[in-house]
């Protein structure tokens, strides 16, 4: 069964967490139903980079990115090559550790 390592975050996750996941599970809805508030502006419609994240340690046991997953990352804040959106990440059979961007642009919020 593989873990999600979500890395401290000052706003979203303070003290860290370890998460038990299915292999296909969906990192922004296990994350979310463990309280780790990733925000998801689109609903997750991989639509917006509200919830990108990075992936520390199991890069590569991921399902690669496609092209319009990829096109949104190219507007992200703090991108990084381990870059993803945790709406379109699938868990594979290893351990993921997840770092939140300390920042994220959310077009709704920042239009008002």
């Amino acid at each position: 069964m593989p873990k999600i390592i979500i890395l401290p975050h000052a706003e979203r996750c303070p003290d860290g967490m370890v998460i038990d996941a299915e292999n296909g599970d969906n990192l922004i809805n296990i994350a979310l139903e463990n309280g780790v508030n990733i925000e998801h502006a689109c609903e997750k419609a991989n639509a917006c980079t509200t919830c990108h994240v990075i992936i520390r340690e199991g890069f590569d046991s991921l399902i690669e990115s496609d092209e319009l997953e990829d096109d949104l990352l190219d507007k992200a804040w703090g991108l990084e090559p381990d870059s993803r959106l945790s709406c379109q990440v699938e868990i594979g059979d290893e351990d993921l550790v997840v770092e939140i961007p300390k920042y994220t642009i959310n077009q709704v919020s920042e239009a008002h």
